[in-house]
């Protein structure tokens, strides 16, 4: 039955006017037949254009931008040369997971090294900031409150590429692999909490589907096939759905607006009745927000608008249990950072143009050029180096210090203490504690 109600949403939802110029695509598996939700479409340039929603249908896509790129995570990439397409079938990428050890009574913790590939904007009414970054980040999860040592369940970051291009409200721009901003979402997207299985998927050796509704729209699809589990989430569906976000809950309260939160997840090796980090192959998300950061890191005007918005795709490299001990090792960081290169997986989709360019562009400036080019400014070197200048400008110095209280020394006190408020707000919201 399952089989044939997702053929008829796969038939309802491809039906179009016949006389109709462009027709609305539907993604779907090429297997099962049934629909993908949130894949991905990007143009013949390699910019996002849009996603399908949660019957896989895609809008009216007009012909000067194709072909088209498809892409849907655990799923190999389709090209579109035509804009006539009924329909884009993807086939599943075969992965293989890295060798999982074994737990014992003293290794208790799971240790997670991932790729991350994201690409955030950052943009007000007369400013864009473009990020594209790649990473390796690693998780430290205990498996329940027994074990003495917490952990951390944000991605943290080991070693990274950034790339960032400017642009102003006259079309002027310029590009650096450095910002003072600081804006990803990706920073706060934790690996998925063990969840059991919904009924029609338990048990399953063959292909299988499942959908839970909210009041208006679908706020979790599941679908397997053998052993391989797949969960499309639609965080803001229900409030339900937050279970899965558990990092970003404090932001629902902090007065973020979110236009889309939406996630996607990929199980391997699945053979008991409930998913867990220790079968996560891949994930992927896109989060839509206005008002990112202002709180924390002090960015943008008070009276202006800005909006963020992440889109990033997170392949699990390796992952192992671990003793206290060791996960502490991890922790105090007591290995080589030059030695953690950036490992791209072999199932990772090449990059987008636009992206290739832009890398081209950082890559290719002469940072030491910059430097030697740079005019000192005058104002700030005195002509006269004797004492009794000094002691008049030391004074000078310190009276503006006290007015205006921006000293480098209180400035960054300041800085840390905010933070460590804005965490402590955190931890209460989510009602974790201290801990």
């Amino acid at each position: 039955m399952k089989r044939i109600a997702s053929l008829l949403i796969l038939l309802m939802a491809m039906a179009s006017p016949a006389g109709a110029a462009r027709r609305s695509m539907v993604v779907a598996d090429s297997l099962t037949h049934s629909p993908l939700p949130n894949a991905t479409v990007y143009d013949r340039t390699g910019a996002a254009l849009c996603m399908s929603d949660d019957l896989g249908r895609l809008p009216r896509i007009a012909a000067q931008h194709y072909p088209l790129t498809v892409r849907y995570i655990g799923f190999n990439e389709a090209r579109v040369s035509g804009d006539y397409a009924d329909t884009v079938f993807l086939s599943e990428a075969v992965a293989e997971l890295p060798e999982f050890v074994v737990e014992t009574r003293s290794r208790r913790l799971l240790h997670i090294l991932a790729y991350v590939r994201e690409v955030s904007t950052l943009t007000t009414y007369t400013d864009t900031v473009y990020m594209f970054r790649e990473k390796m980040v690693d998780f430290m999860l205990r498996p329940d409150k027994s074990v003495g040592y917490a952990g951390w369940t944000n991605p943290r970051t080991l070693t990274c590429r950034s790339y960032y291009r400017f642009t102003d409200a006259a079309g002027l721009d310029s590009v650096s692999d450095a910002s003072d901003y600081h804006f990803s979402w990706a920073d706060w997207m934790s690996v998925p909490p063990p969840a059991r299985l919904p009924l029609p998927l338990k048990g399953r050796t063959t292909a299988a589907a499942d959908t839970l509704h909210a009041k208006y729209s679908a706020m979790e699809i599941w679908r397997r096939d053998a052993d391989r589990v797949g969960l499309s989430v639609n965080v803001l569906a229900d409030n339900a759905a937050r279970r899965w976000v558990p990092e970003l809950t404090p932001f629902f309260s902090y007065g973020v607006e979110f236009d889309r939160l939406r996630l996607d997840y990929t199980f391997d090796n699945v053979t008991a009745d409930s998913i867990s980090p220790m079968e996560l192959s891949r994930y992927s998300f896109a989060v839509e927000s206005t008002g990112r950061g202002r709180t924390m890191f002090r960015f943008g005007k008070r009276d202006q608008e800005f909006f963020v918005s992440t889109e990033a795709d997170v392949y699990i490299m390796d992952r192992e249990y671990v003793s206290v001990g060791e996960a502490k090792k991890w922790a105090a960081r007591r290995f080589d950072l030059d030695e953690i290169g950036i490992y791209e997986p072999m199932d990772a989709p090449p990059l987008a143009d636009d992206v290739r360019r832009l890398m081209a562009r950082v890559e290719g400036i002469d940072k030491d050029a910059v430097r030697l080019g740079a005019r000192a400014d005058t104002r700030m070197i005195s002509k006269k180096l004797g004492r009794r200048n000094f002691r008049i400008g030391r004074r000078a110095l310190l009276m503006l210090k006290g007015l205006t209280g921006i000293s480098a020394y209180k400035g960054s006190k300041k800085r840390k203490q905010e933070w460590k408020e804005f965490r402590d707000q955190c931890r209460t919201l989510s009602g974790s504690g201290d801990e």
